[in-house]
């Protein structure tokens, strides 16, 4: 390709297409969903709240990009299905799928932890990102990115009893190595983030000591991650700045996996 500016910067750019961001209603899916907007791209966004979905879609309105809600719980093949058709009929194609939707879980010492909450946890983190990338890949044409939320607690622990969320995030890395080498005929990349520790919804409750406490422990960049952080990095893997880029994890964590 020729090196001239405009060429350079449109690599980065995704005008034209259509993203689908599930776990949209709040933290990193919101800031994912603005990511995509600014970058160019239509919106259609997915979560369990229907009504915090509303205050994202304006979000990425306010941007001038166009924008569907559709309340989906990614556990549910059909809501899945329902979000990607409604992409399609609403905005035209589905060029780029975040797989964003999560749950921590509670934590319980692996001998108490209950069938239920251990199935509940691999259920919503990896279940759910297998069957949004089914309903996906059925639609996407060459050039489209599937982007999944792994977590650092895939390739470590936080030595805290979460033995269900570690082994579905692991399991997410698992599958965005086989879709990316089964779909990479078929011209779409498939790659993962590994999220550190982020100040969103689900550590709002840590208190400014405990956040410190965190940083000194286990992060050498010195801070918590900003929202942004992971947005701008789905944004490039995305995007056709990273056209050669499939199959991997991109720990984005401050430095958390170097301890």
């Amino acid at each position: 390709m020729e090196y001239d500016e405009p060429a350079w910067r449109d690599r980065f750019r995704l005008d034209g297409k259509v993203a689908v961001v599930t776990g949209a209603s709040s933290g990193l899916g919101v800031a994912i969903a603005q990511g995509m907007a600014a970058a160019g791209a239509d919106v259609a966004i997915g979560a369990r709240r229907i009504e915090m979905l509303d205050e994202t879609r304006a979000r990425v309105e306010a941007l001038g990009r166009r924008c569907v809600a559709v309340e989906t719980d990614v556990t549910k093949v059909e809501d899945c299905d329902r979000l990607v058709r409604t992409a399609v009929d609403e905005l035209g194609r589905v060029d780029v799928l975040v797989n964003n939707a999560g749950w921590g879980g509670r934590y319980h010492p692996a001998t108490e932890d209950t069938p239920e909450h251990f199935r509940e946890v691999v259920d919503v983190n990896l279940m759910g990102s297998y069957w949004m990338a089914q309903a996906a890949g059925r639609v996407m044409e060459p050039g489209s990115a599937v982007v999944n939320l792994s977590s650092v607690m895939a390739l470590t622990t936080a030595k805290m009893p979460a033995t269900g969320y570690s082994a579905a995030k692991a399991g997410v890395l698992g599958m965005t190595r086989d879709l990316a080498a089964q779909w990479g005929a078929k011209g779409i990349r498939v790659n993962a983030i590994l999220p550190g520790v982020f100040l969103t919804e689900a550590t709002a409750n840590y208190s400014p000591n405990y956040q410190q406490k965190i940083i000194d422990a286990r992060v050498p960049i010195g801070r918590l991650g900003d929202p942004v952080d992971i947005a701008s990095t789905a944004v490039f893997l995305a995007s056709d700045a990273a056209a050669y880029v499939t199959g991997v994890g991109v720990p984005v964590d401050g430095g958390v996996l170097l301890l």
